[in-house]
């Protein structure tokens, strides 16, 4: 990897997938990086299975990652459930790549994933790479967080170093959580589950099976090249979790699926899961994201996409503040717009487990009964097949601009990601690709008249883009891209805001729409987060703190940290 001749404006610590998803976010926003890692290597073992389309959605953000990524992943179709007796109950499909431009769902194994993350790093010449290297010690101060940094064993050399801002990306039992005292909240379960990832596996599915059968249920997700993952809710006494379940007990319960020598175990173990909360993401310069931050039942599949989630929400910020773009206030809305998310998905996956994988036969009867029922009902069906279930991503707070008029609906979500044209030869082209990744503005029909009081207004500095709707063909302006529709997406999002504009931030999400006698006020009130358009030999203004930040509310039940 690089060496960075310039001290690092941000210390990474973990390379797991959050940790390597924000090294790349970082440094392709041209921030200097600094990512190390305890161990020697990226980590051989197979834990998350599921990358879904918004995390592809960052990593195409990120300097288009998404393209070297997806040769290892298994572009999937959802997951199917089954009820008593292996009956089909319905096939969660998801939306496919109608909402941001990727597959919906997609299986893969960590080990390939942080591994091509890793070498893909070395496209970015300000990111420094350092296994072996672990955290001892950390101090804050107004201006720095002072850290020591210690290479190979006990007795390696320590190195100290000052840099702005340091990610705790280092896991469940993270050090730089500890070191800020942070504590977790929430629930540890007592069930104990088996995880084994084979080998030469004859499954050819491209989806994930919910065997919810009360005497055993049964997780199956298929990879590539013959991987497969198994995971059984064990019987009290069958093994305990931390425990090496012995080959016998793994033969047994594969039997049903699947003949297994032991050369065709890649890994097996038996683990009980946690539902835990960090109680803050943030104090002073330092932040905790993925599962330093929070830790999740594994059956809604959504342990890595959160912390792929938090790299995507907080590392546009840091990089608008390093620039000088905008106020150490913004960082603050990554607690405030993070966590409701969060503890959302982590009650879903709670949820999941007790309702899908229970081991009550009652439980199970009622859910199948009412599942069926659903599916001959087209709104209920939707739910369930479309995933709907899932919490909804919307900011409510933070760093956007709620309105009660036309477009409200869209302030605060995940702008969709249709296919648009462009240029003079009007060629197909993903959203994103062409709106960079700063700030976006996008004028729905709007006229030169209107971009100009728009430019007065103070509008955070963005790349300028015309839409034009129902098939008109798009053309370029000085300062602004024309797109238009590709496929009908584009004019079903946006045709009901025409003579509006939409304020799209880095990370894709909604901070305001409106119209153009309302620009000065979008522009005074997100001036406390982002940069005012300069005017020739004026200061940027910086951002001021907010009056609207949530207020922090503790999770539930005291837990283990651990």
């Amino acid at each position: 990897m690089p060496t960075t001749s310039a001290p690092p404006s941000v210390l990474v610590v973990g390379a797991g997938p959050t940790g390597l998803t924000a090294a790349h976010l970082l440094g392709s926003r041209g921030v200097r990086v600094l990512l190390v890692e305890r161990n020697a290597t990226t980590s051989d073992a197979a834990k998350a299975i599921s990358l879904d389309d918004e995390s592809l959605r960052t990593l195409q953000s990120a300097g288009g990652l998404d393209e070297a990524v997806y040769p290892i992943l298994v572009p999937g179709t959802g997951t199917k459930y089954f009820g008593i007796g292996g009956r089909t109950l319905f096939h969660a499909r998801g939306t496919g790549d109608q909402r941001y431009g990727h597959p919906f769902k997609n299986p893969f194994a960590q080990p390939d994933l942080e591994r091509v993350l890793c070498t893909q790093l070395r496209r970015l010449p300000g990111v420094d790479v350092r296994f072996g290297t672990r955290l001892t010690a950390l101090a804050q101060h107004p201006d720095r967080v002072r850290v020591s940094l210690r290479t190979g064993g006990e007795d390696g050399p320590v190195e100290e170093l000052d840099v702005p801002y340091v990610l705790g990306c280092d896991g469940g039992r993270s050090t730089v959580r500890d070191l800020l005292s942070v504590p977790m909240r929430g629930s540890s379960f007592p069930d104990v589950w088996l995880v084994a990832d084979t080998l030469e596996d004859t499954h050819d599915q491209r989806y994930g099976m919910h065997h919810g059968d009360p005497d055993r249920p049964v997780v199956i997700v298929p990879g590539q090249d013959g991987r497969c993952r198994y995971e059984f809710r064990l019987k009290p006494g069958e093994c305990e979790a931390g425990a090496s379940p012995p080959f016998a007990l793994v033969r047994e319960l594969l039997r049903p699926h699947r003949e297994i020598t032991p050369d065709q175990i890649e890994r097996a173990v038996a683990y009980s899961f946690h539902a835990l909360l960090a109680d803050r993401l943030r104090e002073g310069r330092c932040f905790l994201l993925g599962d330093a931050a929070h830790m999740m039942p594994p059956f809604a599949g959504q342990g890595l996409n959160s912390g792929v989630r938090d790299a995507a929400n907080l590392c546009w910020k840091i990089s608008e503040v390093l620039a000088g773009r905008a106020d150490d206030a913004l960082l603050d809305t990554y607690d405030t717009e993070r966590r409701p998310h969060a503890r959302a998905v982590i009650d879903l996956s709670v949820r999941l487990g007790r309702i899908v994988m229970t081991n009550s036969r009652p439980r199970a009867l009622l859910r199948d009964a009412l599942v069926r029922t659903a599916t001959h009902i087209p709104p209920a069906r939707r739910y369930l097949t479309e995933m709907r279930y899932r919490p909804d991503t919307r900011l409510r707070a933070g760093a956007v601009l709620p309105t009660d008029g036309a477009g409200s609906g869209l302030v605060g979500t995940m702008l969709p990601q249709p296919r648009v044209l462009h240029g003079p030869h009007h060629r197909p082209a993903r959203l994103d690709d062409i709106l960079g990744q700063g700030w976006s503005l996008l004028g729905i029909g709007v006229s030169d008249t209107d971009w100009a009081t728009v430019a007065r207004a103070g509008i955070p500095e963005a790349t300028a883009v015309d839409v034009f709707l129902d098939d008109r063909t798009p053309r370029d302006r000085a300062g602004r891209t024309g797109i238009a529709d590709a496929d009908g997406r584009l004019d079903a999002l946006l045709a009901g805001l025409a003579g509006s504009f939409v304020l799209v931030r880095p990370d894709r999400f909604v901070a305001a729409v409106f119209t153009p006698d309302r620009a000065e006020y979008v522009g005074a009130t997100l001036r406390r987060f982002a940069p005012a358009r300069p005017t020739p030999g004026a200061t940027p203004p910086a951002c001021t703190p907010t009056s609207d930040l949530s207020p922090e509310i503790p999770y539930d039940s005291p837990g283990v940290p651990r």
